[in-house]
This record gives structure tokens, sequence and C-alpha cells, in this order.
């Protein structure tokens, strides 16, 4: 709420709220234990009456315009209420949508394994686990969907979703690792370094000096982008993170490929150059380059920079859910006024815009349950609840 936007009567009332017992306008009545006798207030004069009213109010006022952390206490719970309220709709929409083979009642994701694992994601990042619990038993469906799915050779990528139902597949399965039973837990650790193993050998296909390092559609592509690429990194981090013998050169080669997309003027990441769809790619390289430990470097910079002047422009673009989880992302690494009016704007467009079901749609790959798991995984980043999103402990917390 803006201070500045409180009424005179509302200020009154809030002053005299706030005044303690005993207290006249803001001049405390004198105590007889002290010395000296009480004044009554009609002894004060009228004038003078007027002036400490006038006083107090002015002096109340400067305090809300100053905006200190004890009077936007309960606008800030307000707010966090309205964040949760929003997050936890959205992912009763979710649930709502699982079949019972584990995806979800749309054609893309009934088709891509990368859609639930997403919403997977989306479950985990508010600090739901597989186990005996409705969200817990909604994960362990999912879970058994993506081993199913999975080819002999560990390939995730089936029926159209390639490499990005693949890498994303891989995430969410490595984010999962370790919270699940025996059986499950079994059958992750025989796939999973399969998985990772078609990562790293789809980076090390031959491909152009321009291409090199990064990642494309398929397994044994010659040429690379930006968006796919970010996925296969941050399955490798999380792969490295559970222990996984991901190699320094795999990582040193991807953020090559990053920096020889990015455009050190303008501070931009493009798709295939530094420069197209810059909007909804800026975010991924930035958080890519976080990831892969180079916080503070000068292209990190850039891209929040960039970014921080240019965030509206996600509610016209194509694919805005998409761009604004690798900005949420992104800006969350970088931490202090950045991501505070980012953030403070993401909530404020896009909560109003859910719709009564709890759901978003603008339209993106035609899978509302896709979109919807994108917003929750952009709003919950501040929750922290996945390793693979922890950051520098050293960023700015402004908030």
């Amino acid at each position: 709420m803006n201070q500045t936007g409180l009424g005179t009567l509302s200020l009154l009332r809030l002053s005299q709220k706030l005044l303690p017992a005993g207290t006249w306008h803001g001049h405390p009545a004198r105590d007889p234990s002290m010395g000296g006798t009480p004044m009554p207030r009609a002894h004060l004069p009228n004038t003078l009456q007027g002036y400490c009213k006038s006083l107090a109010l002015l002096m109340l006022a400067l305090l809300l315009l100053a905006s200190p952390a004890w009077l936007r206490a309960d606008d800030e719970v307000s707010r966090d209420e309205r964040i949760d309220r929003s997050i936890r709709r959205g992912l009763a929409f979710i649930s709502r949508g699982q079949t019972e083979t584990g995806t979800f009642d749309s054609h893309p994701a009934r088709n891509y394994t990368g859609i639930p694992a997403l919403c997977g994601m989306a479950f985990l990042a508010v600090g739901d686990v597989p186990g005996p619990t409705p969200n817990g038993a909604l994960l362990e469906r999912i879970i058994d969907h993506l081993l199913e799915r999975a080819r002999d050779d560990g390939y995730l990528g089936t029926n159209g979703g390639k490499m990005y139902s693949h890498c994303i597949s891989t995430l969410f399965l490595c984010e999962v690792s370790g919270m699940v039973d025996t059986n499950r837990q079994a059958k992750i650790d025989a796939l999973l370094p399969r998985a990772v193993r078609i990562i790293l050998d789809a980076q090390a296909v031959k491909k152009s000096q321009q291409n090199q390092g990064g990642w494309r559609y398929e397994p044994n592509s010659t040429d690379s982008d930006m968006s796919c690429s970010g996925w296969a990194l941050m399955a490798l981090r999380s792969a490295r993170l559970n222990g996984a013998p991901v190699p320094d050169k795999a990582i040193d080669d991807a953020v090559g490929y990053l920096l020889r997309h990015h455009n050190t003027s303008t501070g931009t990441f493009g798709y295939q150059d530094p420069n197209s769809n810059a909007e909804k790619l800026t975010g991924a390289g930035l958080l890519c380059l976080e990831l892969c430990g180079r916080h503070g470097h000068p292209a990190t910079q850039r891209a929040a920079r960039y970014l921080h002047k240019t965030f509206t422009s996600l509610q016209r673009v194509d694919r805005r859910f998409y761009g604004m989880y690798y900005t949420s992302q992104g800006l969350f690494q970088i931490g202090g006024e950045p991501w505070k009016e980012f953030s403070e704007w993401m909530y404020d467009y896009w909560i109003p815009r859910q719709a009564p079901d709890g759901h978003w749609d603008m339209g993106e790959d035609g899978c509302p349950y896709y979109q919807t798991a994108l917003v929750v995984l952009a709003f919950t980043v501040p929750y922290r609840q996945l390793p693979i999103y922890q950051r520098d402990e050293t960023v700015d917390e402004t908030e």
C-alpha cells in the first residue's frame, strides 16, 4: 500500500492508536510522583491545543512517508499472505489436473516429460516432498511417470520433448533424489548417471566455435541455443550437487558458450546470438553464470542492469512466463534493488491476472499446467526450498 495515500482521517485515527495512555496530543501529562501537579487538558489554551494536534499529525505523516518497518509490518504481512494464497491456488489447479498415470490433463503434458517435471518442481519449491500426503503422492506419481518414460539409455526426451524435456526431467529427478523410498531411489540411482551422460555427450558433439559448449534440441545436434543450454546447465549443476562426476571442463565450456552470446554493450544474452529474444533469455544467461560460480562477473552485472530497466516488457512478449521464470531466478541471484523492484512488479501485475480456478494461461505451448508451474516457480524463488536455486549468501537481502 502506498503510505502517502493515507488521508487525514486515517492519520488521526492512527495517531490516537499510537499515542500512549496518559498522553495529550503527544505531550505526556506530568506524573505527580515525579513532582508537580498534573495539568488538565482544559488548562491548555485552545490555540496551543490546536498547535500540538497539528504538530503531532505532521510528525506522524513524516514517519509514514519514511515508511519505517514498524508501520509497514501489517502491510508486509498482508502482501505475503496474498502471494502465498496465489501460489496455493496455482498448485491446487495443477493438482486437480493430474491424471492417474502421473502426467497432466493436456495434450502437451501427456507427451512431453518436461511438463510434469516442471509441475513437480513447483511443489518442491514450496517444501512439499514425496510421501504419504496428497502432494507427496502427486510427486511420487510424477516420479513414476518419468521413470517409466525413460529409454534404456537414460533418454527422457521422447515423444517430441527432445533435449528440453530430457534436461528438465533430469533436473527434477536430481532435485528429488534422496527424498524418496528405497525402491524409487534405486531406480533413480540407476537412471541418473545415464541421463547425465547424455547431456555431457551432447555438449561434446563437434560444433563451430560459436556453438561449442552449448546444447540444442537433439543429443547429436551440431548447433546450440541459450534456452536449451540453460536447462542443461541447471541439470548438470543439480547433478553435481548430488555428487555426480561432472567435469570442470564441461562447466567451463558452458560458461564460454554463454559469454560468446553476451552483448557487452547492452548487457543482453540472446537465443543463438547476443541479442535475439533478449527480454526472455537475458535472465537465463545471468542465472547460469551465477550457478556456475561466476557471481560478481561483469556480465552478470550488465545483465542485471538490462533486466532492471526492461522487465516490464515481459507483459507484452510471447512466452512471457518463460521469460519471467528466468528473470526471477536470475535477479534473485543478484538481489538488491533489481530484485526488489522486479518482484514487486511481478506479484502486483500477475496475481490479479490469475484465473478464478488458480491457473495462468497466455497461450504458451497450449498448456495451462506448464504456464502455471512456471509462474509458481517464479513466485517462490524467495522460499529457497530447491538446492539448485541457492544463491551466494553475500548477496544483498534488500526486499
